[in-house]
């Protein structure tokens, strides 16, 4: 059986993003039936891949409607911006992108004949918050409950005390470092991003993640 076309499509640049968002979704109300997704995610296996103006401009010519990009800041804002930027300048002609990207994302209406004869909604967020350096797992850090502030900054100190016994991951990943040794302290230990934010051991209705949330909704129009 053919799968079914879906128009709205959000491009993410790993398995964790593309199985996490669903779960953050429907948690604030957005339903997501899982035969019938609202909103196709497509997983880009990585920044590089995904922010290739070629691709993008692909996606913009296969007769959807909506597109979305979500990616990590990592360790530089501003340079994540401009190079997305310039991928998009590349991919949709004569189209003025801000200097800054927006703190509530960017929201935009491709209407150019020679892309599609439609206009399309697209919008880009930068995790965590459009605004500093960071990626999911930092976003994913607002949603730690605040019963557990004690804990969470307890598996922080670990995690810091595990780079000075030469653990190796590197500054970037901190975040993930912090996250995961939290996850480890929780019942049953070490569940999987998108498992935890399904279970509430994150809290994913927390006015952290309405930012998000918002900007979702609107660039899909649900």
């Amino acid at each position: 059986m053919a799968q079914k076309f879906i128009p709205k499509i959000l491009l993410v640049e790993g398995k964790e993003d593309q199985r996490v968002i669903p779960y953050l979704r429907e948690a604030n109300g957005v339903d997501w039936p899982n035969k019938n997704p609202l909103v196709k995610i497509e997983d880009c296996n990585g920044y590089e891949n995904l922010a290739n103006p070629f691709e993008i401009r692909a996606y913009l010519k296969s007769g959807i409607t909506h597109l979305g990009i979500v990616v990590d800041a990592d360790d530089d804002i501003t340079a994540r911006w401009q190079s997305l930027r310039n991928a998009c300048s590349l991919t949709i002609a004569n189209t003025e992108f801000p200097e800054s990207l927006p703190k509530t994302g960017l929201l935009h209406t491709v209407d150019n004949k020679n892309i599609s004869q439609n206009p399309i909604r697209f919008g880009i967020w930068i995790m965590p918050n459009n605004q500093m350096r960071g990626m999911l797992e930092t976003f994913l850090a607002y949603l730690v409950p605040d019963e557990s502030d004690e804990l969470w900054t307890f598996a922080k100190q670990s995690a810091q005390t595990a780079k000075k016994h030469n653990a190796p991951f590197t500054g970037v990943q901190t975040d993930k470092a912090n996250i995961y040794t939290w996850l480890a302290w929780q019942d049953p230990p070490g569940r999987q991003l998108h498992d935890a934010v399904k279970q509430k051991i994150f809290v994913p209705t927390r006015h952290n993640a309405q930012a998000f949330v918002d900007w979702f909704k609107l660039l899909y129009e649900l």
